[in-house]
């Protein structure tokens, strides 16, 4: 499945977009996310911009710790963004995570992804899926 992605998806990758280093040490980062029972929710895209402003190789995405509740499937897309550092404009592969919890389910779902980009730098994600029923969402 193929999806478009615009500059406000990039947002979500806290610190996913960049080269990688050679050999650079582990980084950990942890973060959360609000969603409702049994709907797909986008928890991270991934992705490679290199200062030429062209795609650099994917990076390798593992599971290390699987959420106890729900699912996680990570599909490719396109993102697109303007404005990002010197590039005025540009589109890329990226590869997109998304979690998914049973009907019934209510409650905070932990997992783990690993990303191992190019070069030796590799992110751990600490991801805290938090599923609430409709009516106990943030007001607007």
């Amino acid at each position: 499945m193929r999806a478009i992605y615009q500059s406000c998806a990039l947002a979500v990758l806290v610190g996913a977009i960049g080269t990688a280093t050679a050999q650079a040490p582990t980084e950990t980062v942890e973060r959360s996310v609000k969603t409702l029972p049994n709907r797909d929710t986008q928890i991270g895209v991934y992705l490679n911009v290199l200062p030429d402003c062209t795609s650099g190789p994917l990076p390798t995405i593992r599971l290390v710790s699987p959420p106890t509740a729900g699912k996680v499937v990570v599909k490719t897309a396109k993102a697109k963004a303007t404005n990002y550092k010197a590039c005025l404009a540009l589109e890329v592969p990226a590869y997109v995570a998304f979690y998914k919890s049973p009907p019934e389910f209510l409650g905070d779902d932990v997992l783990t992804i690993e990303v191992k980009y190019a070069g030796g730098r590799t992110e751990i994600q600490k991801i805290t899926v938090k599923v609430s029923g409709p009516g106990a969402q943030q007001k607007i």
